[in-house]
């Protein structure tokens, strides 16, 4: 036989990125995005501050030129001396270029590639148009002048263009980025430096909380001691109180619990200890009557403990988690009343209701329908035969509100009436209780949101209260 293979753990979630990464990713990553942007705007301020002086060294040179051409006639007077033109295009980086047409379009004098005007309206004479475009696969920059030149019967015009290569520029634009970026790059990384140095000094608190923390994990629970650190930040002294508020709950919970666990032992102890002295004088016992007297007090033992057990489940189960639903608080008590109704007959005692038809509120019904009886359980066994019990279901002071009534011989003092909901206090000697219901009671109150308390009843008796909240219409 094939044994299953044994379930595969579930993993966890992964883990995020630590709070020092975080931090840096936050301080540090904005600080490149705004580095990248800075220098992409530099470089565009750059080209629009070398397009600018491009532009106006261009007009300078296109009406210097147009100044060099002078109609003469039907014809055109170039003064352009040959020199002047070589030095115009003798720097290939920077290079120059110039044409003459008349009418516009049609060469003359210059460079006969020089790219024509995008297509637009008609420049007015003396207008100076820039424009770019495409020389020999580079880019320049274009200065366009138009003049009017011949008499009114047979009027010419005169196109002059100049064109400058963009390469300085570009070159000029990289070198002023160049210049400003290389001392924000050492600028940004020093301030990386400050910053990831700050992050790691400004968490170091939180390192010692932690190693703190962990120290008293590994100990027991008696080191569950207040956490003091003096020297950190005000966050991490708010995060420290949180701490140590927890701290002292939990210390506080482990030795409820722990008082609880030897109450619990101990009154667990004396019942199972009497029904072991009781079973062994019984196995001795030799005359019927005598061992069926044996009997009917391991019997009674034996009910006892179960009840203890019972009780201490039902506290336990009070710690659990809960989910409130609505629910009708009078039905639900005129439903257990009736349920207790023959053990009521039983012992000579008067049961009933009073209250409500209807009182809605938010619970959980089992937990609810173990409070009640409990109280009705206490009346009916501390009452007495003849006595009177009442169950009651009110709306009181926009509470809704749960009450058991009994007339019977109540507590010996007022100033017994807030023990009462103590674990394993008993105001009785009576056998058959343990201590516990009414302590039950109150927690059960305290998870629904609510409270309960203990009265007097004038001239005799005990009445236990629950209030809780009134379900939304």
């Amino acid at each position: 036989m094939t044994l299953p293979a044994p379930p595969r753990p579930h993993p966890g979630p992964a883990p995020g990125l630590s709070l020092q990464r975080q931090l840096l990713l936050w301080l540090l990553l904005p600080q490149l995005v705004l580095w990248l942007a800075g220098g992409l705007l530099a470089y565009r301020t750059a080209l629009g501050y070398a397009e600018k002086g491009i532009d106006q060294s261009l007009t300078q040179s296109v009406r210097s030129l147009a100044r060099q051409v002078k109609p003469m006639g039907s014809g055109l007077l170039v003064d352009f001396p040959r020199a002047a033109q070589d030095i115009i295009e003798q720097d290939p980086l920077d290079r120059v270029s110039y044409m003459v047409s008349s009418p516009p379009g049609q060469f003359v004098l210059g460079n006969s590639r020089l790219p024509a005007p995008p297509p637009g309206p008609e420049l007015p004479a003396g207008d100076t148009l820039i424009y770019q475009a495409q020389l020999d696969g580079k880019p320049v920059r274009v200065a366009l002048l138009e003049l009017n030149y011949g008499d009114a019967e047979a009027p010419q015009r005169l196109r002059v263009q100049v064109a400058k290569s963009l390469a300085v520029q570009q070159r000029f634009a990289r070198e002023l980025v160049a210049d400003i970026l290389g001392p924000l790059v050492v600028l940004g990384l020093l301030l990386g430096l400050a910053v990831y140095s700050g992050v790691r000094r400004g968490l170091q608190p939180l390192k010692r909380l932690e190693s703190l923390l962990g120290d008293r994990t590994q100990r027991s629970l008696s080191a569950l001691s207040p956490i003091e650190l003096a020297e950190a930040p005000q966050e991490v002294h708010s995060l420290t109180g949180a701490l140590n508020q927890m701290l002292a709950a939990v210390r506080h919970s482990v030795r409820h619990e722990k008082q609880f666990l030897n109450d619990a032992a101990h009154q667990l102890r004396t019942p199972l200890a009497g029904l072991i002295s009781q079973t062994e004088l019984a196995l001795k016992e030799r005359d019927t009557e005598a061992l069926r007297e044996r009997l009917a007090k391991v019997h009674a033992g034996a009910q006892r403990s179960a009840h203890l057990v019972h009780q201490l489940l039902s506290l336990a189960r009070t710690d659990a988690d809960i989910t409130l639903r609505p629910l009708d608080l009078a039905c639900l008590a005129r439903d257990v009343a009736r349920e207790w109704t023959p053990r009521a007959i039983a012992a000579d005692i008067d049961l009933g209701f009073e209250g409500e038809d209807r009182l809605a509120v938010q619970g959980e019904q089992l937990l609810l329908r173990e409070a009640l009886s409990n109280l009705i359980d206490n009346a009916l066994h501390y009452a007495g035969r003849g006595a009177s019990v009442t169950v009651r279901a009110l709306r009181l002071a926009g509470e809704a509100v749960l009450e058991v009534e009994d007339n019977g011989p109540g507590l010996a003092s007022e100033a017994d009436l807030p023990q009462v909901f103590e674990r394993f206090w008993r105001a009785s000697e009576l056998p058959g209780g343990c201590g516990l219901g009414l302590s039950i009671v109150a927690e059960i109150a305290l998870r629904h949101g609510g409270s309960a308390v203990a009265l007097a009843v004038r001239p005799h008796g005990l009445c236990v209260r629950i209030s809780l909240p009134l379900a939304a219409a």
